[in-house]
């Protein structure tokens, strides 16, 4: 008999237990279930009835032995009682329809097929499963924003608020794109499979964006007062392991999994104790995650095994990894990481590779070379309303010595950034020139 089930601690338990469980197993959960019941937003909806009556029952009954298991029946129940007032409503409008048709004996649709009993959870088809999930959340006929939403909320197993708090956006917003999402993914009757091989390449490009764009706010965040949100990167990370033990025979998403792994690593070094940024050329390297380095490493090395080549993923990877192995700014093969640079900007051309290479090009040849660079892209006003440019040109201007031009440009920087500790960077930058 637990003891005091009504109590704080206890409830405090069970919604701890139903927060890892559905942390660790939200995406095989919804996958299951949505193959059971063919319907991936009825799918997602049981799923999260389940999980709201468990924070229930485990509070009155404790934590079942199998966790999963009940998550899973429960929700299976859930979808029995919605097929049963679909079947009742349709019953209902049939009676409505008027006369019979030719050759009807009477008025109602016809019966639902038999839903087994048994639970919907097959071992051999898991892997399937959350594949066709991610395949799905990054369908398409989805836009970007609803990709991202979906993805983090069936596939992560985040919540609409935390959702919300990563991206800067209200809740309500965030639950509007999910439901358009499913509802979206209804109308065009997206069935719950992987998509045919033939086809399965062209929709891996979604999934990995997905990921790539994910991790990429978590890394290097767009607003806020935070440089960091370590929470979304890992589970970004976490999503790409995941990917790789499912297709391991697709180079670049063992490429995305080393750039991520080689990024995080120096989440450590990248801010103070105050949470101010911390440039790279200033970062105690001590102080970056070798197991993370090493893990980055194997899967750059497992990409490019495969034999196809390194695609974006995987150049930017090997750009990672000449920082992640160079014991200092100084002593890091610049002409090498110009080189992976101008190939990356020949497979998937970018403003933002540009001004990277052109960074890059400072530091190996000087910076009037660059600048000429940068100036073709402030030319182009490809850049402008970022604060990525400025800064950069400001900070060439001031290795020339041009000092009015370079507090011009980093005044702009300061204007145009939303991140707080970014924006002290530059405000740091700008006093030094006074």
């Amino acid at each position: 008999m637990p003891e005091a089930v009504d109590g704080p601690p206890v409830a405090e338990a069970a919604r701890r237990a139903v927060e890892a469980v559905w942390r660790i197993e939200s995406a095989r959960i919804v996958a299951a279930l949505a193959r059971y019941t063919g319907d991936f937003a009825l799918a997602e909806d049981v799923a999260q009835e389940a999980v709201a009556e468990a924070l229930v029952a485990w509070t009155r009954d404790g934590t079942p032995t199998d966790p999963v298991g009940w998550l899973l029946a429960t929700g299976r129940r859930r979808a029995i009682d919605a097929f049963r007032r679909r079947s009742a409503l349709d019953d209902r409008y049939a009676l409505l329809a008027g006369p019979l048709a030719e050759g009807e004996f009477s008025p109602g649709a016809q019966a639902p097929s038999a839903v087994p009993d048994d639970l919907p959870w097959d071992p051999d088809r898991i892997d399937d499963d959350v594949l066709a999930l991610m395949f799905i959340a990054c369908h398409p006929v989805l836009s970007p924003e609803a990709r991202v939403a979906l993805t983090l909320r069936v596939v992560a197993g985040l919540s609409s608020e935390e959702i919300a708090r990563a991206f800067l956006v209200p809740v309500p917003t965030v639950q509007a794109r999910i439901t358009r999402a499913k509802k979206t993914i209804t109308a065009a009757r997206v069935p719950f499979e992987l998509p045919p091989p033939g086809d399965r390449s062209a929709r891996l490009g979604a999934v990995l964006s997905v990921l790539y764009v994910i991790f990429t706010e978590g890394s290097t965040a767009t607003a806020g007062d935070d440089l960091l949100r370590p929470d979304l990167a890992y589970e970004a990370v976490r999503l790409a392991r995941t990917l790789t033990a499912l297709l391991p025979g697709e180079p670049e998403v063992h490429g995305l999994l080393a750039l991520f792994e080689l990024t995080a690593a120096r989440f450590p070094a990248r801010t103070g104790p105050d949470g101010k940024a911390v440039l790279l050329e200033d970062q105690d390297r001590r102080r970056w995650d070798r197991s993370a380095i090493r893990r980055g490493l194997a899967a750059l090395g497992r990409a490019a095994a495969l034999g196809r080549g390194l695609g974006p993923y995987g150049l930017q990877a090997a750009i990672a990894a000449c920082h992640a192995t160079a014991p200092s700014v100084a002593e890091t093969d610049w002409e090498c990481v110009v080189l992976l640079y101008e190939a990356l900007g020949r497979v998937a051309p970018s403003p933002v590779v540009e001004l990277n290479r052109a960074v890059a090009v400072a530091m190996a040849s000087g910076p009037c070379e660059a600048l000429a660079l940068v100036d073709d892209l402030l030319v182009s006003g490809r850049l402008s309303g970022s604060h990525l440019l400025p800064s950069v040109r400001g900070e060439l201007l001031v290795r020339l010595g041009r000092t009015a031009e370079a507090r011009a440009e980093l005044e702009l920087a300061v204007r145009l950034c939303n991140n707080a500790p970014e924006r002290a960077v530059l405000l740091d930058k700008l006093a030094a020139l006074d």
